[in-house]
């Protein structure tokens, strides 16, 4: 008797603390569903500002380890565009452009010239289209392309060059950006 309430005990604890009792499921984006999913937060005790100017600048120099993978520090982008429509904040009051480099810079790259690298088609590709269409700037520091050599023809064509990444988040900031680095 004793056993089995031990068996029971356990097995209740890993219902609990697995995740299948009791939690909220994310919900697909109401701009970029595809990427980017979110919770429903109901009456924040911090509420959100919804006509406060969000000017905001991403830094993201990671990569997945496995190239075949999404860069998931880039769909935080599309979370927080995602979020902040689900809670009622226009997209015309918020500005967000990315800074890329270091090993994230090859999720730039023209699938033909990522399969070269990575013997895979680039997963970020679709992502970073949709970002760039609802309006964010993708930055590409200047140096990393240099040293990794990835040529204009081989990024997508959406993407600036800086000077170098640490140009573009300086002035970005000096320009009321606020920033987000991981």
């Amino acid at each position: 008797m004793i056993k089995n309430l031990h068996i029971l005990s356990i097995l209740s604890a890993f219902f609990i603390f697995s995740g299948s009792y009791g939690q909220a499921q994310p919900v697909k984006g109401k701009v970029i569903p595809e990427y980017g999913a979110t919770y429903k937060i109901e009456d924040p005790d911090f509420p959100t500002s919804i006509s406060e100017k969000y000017r905001v600048v991403f830094d993201i120099a990671e990569a997945p380890e496995d190239p075949s993978h999404l860069n998931r520090l880039v769909e935080t982008v599309a979370r927080f565009i995602n979020m902040h429509a689900e809670s009622g904040k226009p997209a015309n009051t918020m500005e967000i452009a990315v800074v890329v480099h270091g090993e994230a810079a090859h999720g730039l790259l023209k699938d033909e010239h990522y399969r070269e690298i990575y013997q895979v088609d680039n997963p970020n590709l679709e992502l970073f289209e949709a970002l760039h269409q609802n309006g964010v700037q993708l930055i590409l520091c200047g140096q990393t392309p240099m040293h990794r050599g990835i040529t204009k023809e081989k990024r997508i064509p959406q993407t600036q060059i800086a000077l170098s990444a640490m140009t573009a988040l300086i002035q970005l900031q000096n320009s009321e950006y606020q920033l987000i680095s991981f």
